[in-house]
């Protein structure tokens, strides 16, 4: 039996609204029940960074603001011309139960499958070439997206009991009339070795449910990803 997945194409957010939905969605991952890939951008340049990075650090290698602290790992990411994807695993799927390179080696060759399809040409990085630790498109490391040895794509995870968030970024300036057509790719091109069933969200799960996440979601921008003191925590 084909494997039902959401896709969600939520469109332009602010900068806080992005990381709040995302954690939202990881908390509700297990009464979703399948996983849910959404698409977003944003409403301004922004900069979002590591969980465990400190602001002090990653603040003066950007002059893009807001600068949002994820609830995901990895570097700091720009998100002024970038493609921004997630995705939410629930508890005991086969993704979550993946080692972290393992689940990180799979969603990247899925947007390098996705790329070829709209004629961009780009690969897997073999080895660590990271010039600046903490920023992450500074160089590439094992398994990110490189074209033309300049890395492209990268992504930061969050495994916990609620489930498996990747949040990932596609640096598309040179091809970033192609959008739609890469994320149309990436349900063509399927996420793993098995085809997916894809189920478009435009009013949620259910109306109880979307209500929930989208409640939950508004508290976590007010309370969390607009507030200094999270941003600035470390």
């Amino acid at each position: 039996m084909t494997p039902t997945w959401f896709l969600l194409n939520s469109g332009p957010s602010e900068p806080a609204a992005n990381m709040a939905l995302d954690e939202a969605l990881l908390e509700f991952a297990a009464r979703i029940g399948v996983p849910v890939f959404r698409i977003y951008s944003w409403t301004e340049p922004a900069a979002t960074f590591g969980y465990f990075q400190r602001y002090a650090e990653v603040s003066s290698w950007t002059n893009l603001r807001p600068l949002i602290r994820r609830p995901t790992g990895g570097g700091l990411v720009p998100h002024d011309a970038d493609w921004t994807y997630s995705l939410i695993f629930p508890p005991g799927h086969p993704w979550h139960a993946l080692k972290a390179t393992e689940s990180y080696r799979r969603v990247h060759e899925w947007i390098c499958r996705a790329l070829g399809r709209i004629g961009v040409t780009a690969e897997l990085s073999s080895c660590d070439s990271k010039t600046k630790l903490g920023q992450c498109f500074a160089g590439a490391e094992k398994f990110d997206v490189v074209r033309n040895q300049a890395k492209i794509a990268g992504a930061a995870q969050r495994r916990n009991r609620f489930g498996l968030l990747i949040q990932g970024s596609v640096q598309g300036q040179e091809f970033a009339g192609a959008r739609e057509l890469w994320a149309g790719g990436m349900l063509r091109k399927a996420p793993s070795s098995e085809p997916v069933h894809w189920k478009i969200l435009t009013t949620g799960i259910t109306l109880e449910l979307d209500q929930e996440i989208t409640c939950r979601a508004e508290q976590l921008t007010l309370e969390k990803y607009s507030q200094a003191s999270y941003n600035e925590r470390r």
